[in-house]
């Protein structure tokens, strides 16, 4: 059963989610919040698998709110998608930075969405690979214009740091396996090694480090 905490400022928007959630088989709403702080509370009280999160809120935002969940030992399990009205709404590369697992339209199909869910919950890839490398550009390319790279960086293998660069490109662990000529085992094996060498906590933020320490193609 996949845990769900539902975290929007507008009541119909929680309401079609929790309707959405509640028909699936294997899926639960841990709880619901209508702001940042309700949101760190009810995630500490529930520790949900999956929280779904609002981005513009009163009081603290759902950036503030994803910034203090990520850093709660207790909760290193419990995986945040963005909920975003745009593409390249101007906080969601900054919720990825800082241990968002991914972000997700509000006008994504219901279907998709609980897919997407699912997805994060097994520790699977970053969401939407090319709406997000279109959104990751835009960033990095207006913020982050000289590389700035990860400390533990030199760690990294010269194949590590290849399959980080994939990552990057939103390839999957087939995908990878495919392109290099190795088994999706071994591809699997080197993204993991990567990601505990950098202390990334998902596929998500090893994608960040990658732009950020110039490994990614902009």
């Amino acid at each position: 059963m996949i845990s769900v905490l539902l975290v929007d400022d507008q009541d119909v928007v929680r309401l079609g989610l929790r309707a959405l959630i509640e028909a699936e088989d294997g899926f639960a709403v841990a709880a619901e919040a209508a702001d940042g702080l309700g949101a760190v509370a009810m995630a500490a009280e529930t520790k949900p698998d999956v929280i779904l999160m609002d981005i513009r809120m009163p009081g603290i935002d759902g950036l503030e709110a994803t910034r203090r969940i990520v850093t709660e030992p207790e909760l290193g399990a419990t995986r945040v998608l963005v909920l975003t009205t745009f593409e390249l709404d101007e906080y969601v590369f900054e919720a990825l930075r800082i241990g968002a697992s991914g972000f997700l339209l509000k006008n994504t199909p219901p279907a998709d969405l609980l897919e997407a869910i699912r997805t994060v919950h097994d520790g699977g890839a970053l969401l939407a690979p090319s709406v997000t490398r279109t959104l990751i550009r835009e960033f990095t390319g207006n913020t982050l214009r000289a590389p700035e790279p990860h400390p533990q960086l030199e760690q990294l293998t010269d194949r590590e740091r290849e399959i980080v660069a994939l990552v990057a490109e939103g390839m999957s662990n087939h995908e990878i396996a495919e392109h290099l000529v190795i088994s999706p085992a071994t591809a699997r094996t080197h993204v993991s090694r990567a990601m505990i060498k950098l202390d990334a906590r998902d596929r998500a933020q090893l994608v960040v480090i990658a732009y950020r320490s110039g490994l990614a193609r902009q």
